[in-house]
């Protein structure tokens, strides 16, 4: 079960590591900023762009749930999503389905893999509520995951073999979440709100996972035509 405990996670360590680098090796600087994060709070620092920019351009050893946390954070920030539950779920997200198959799995106990959005679907109906609730949050989780992170890829489909395009996807993951949220045990976990809130605004995320993807985690690896005119097709369909 992916879990909004990213951000919830950070405590003494990471408050350390952002005032370090935010202050940039300037004493009068770091007790500055740390006189703002007793004050104004950790988000306060997290909110900002110069601790973005501190992350991208100084060698540090800054933990990675703190890294992807600011790169969704500032994303969905770009696309006008002002919500950290769903920051911090989508990063707990990007971290828990890097790890190997993870992605394709809705239980990562269970052995079964879905590949495909219309096996999840196919699966869903079943007297085990928790099951259910898997299946459909990982419908959403699955959706978002490939068209955020590897929207080319879909399109690519889309054109060698008639696949699905992106609309398609956002469709689906947005039903899932919905469908998620609408279970008791989505309610149990204090879930139920922040996953209709990704169902409401599943364009949104995505196209801020673009942004991640494109400008950090593979910046060279795609077409300049390609992205652009994703780009303004999704001017159009806003």
């Amino acid at each position: 079960m992916i879990l909004p405990n990213v951000r919830s996670a950070f405590g003494r360590a990471e408050a350390t590591v952002v005032v370090r680098l935010v202050a940039g090796g300037d004493e009068g600087a770091a007790a500055r900023v740390a006189d703002r994060l007793r004050v104004e709070g950790m988000d306060s620092l997290l909110d900002d762009p110069r601790t973005l920019n501190a992350v991208l351009t100084t060698d540090h050893n800054a933990p990675s749930s703190l890294v992807f946390y600011l790169l969704v954070r500032h994303a969905l920030l770009e696309s006008g999503v002002d919500d950290r539950a769903l920051a911090d779920y989508i990063a707990s997200l990007l971290i828990e389905f890097g790890q190997e198959d993870r992605a394709f799995r809705a239980d990562p106990a269970e052995e079964g893999r879905f590949l495909y959005l219309v096996d999840l679907v196919a699966a869903m109906d079943g007297p085990d509520g928790r099951r259910q609730f898997l299946l459909r949050a990982h419908l959403g989780n699955y959706a978002l995951w490939l068209t955020g992170i590897f929207p080319d890829y879909v399109t690519a489909r889309v054109h060698r073999k008639g696949a699905p395009g992106i609309g398609y996807f956002e469709e689906m993951g947005a039903t899932g979440y919905r469908l998620a949220a609408d279970t008791p045990t989505a309610a149990d976990h204090g879930l139920d709100g922040l996953l209709r809130s990704a169902a409401d605004a599943f364009p949104e995320l995505r196209v801020a996972l673009n942004r991640v993807a494109d400008r950090y985690l593979f910046p060279s690896s795609r077409s300049a035509v390609d992205r652009l005119l994703r780009q303004i097709s999704d001017a159009f369909d806003r």
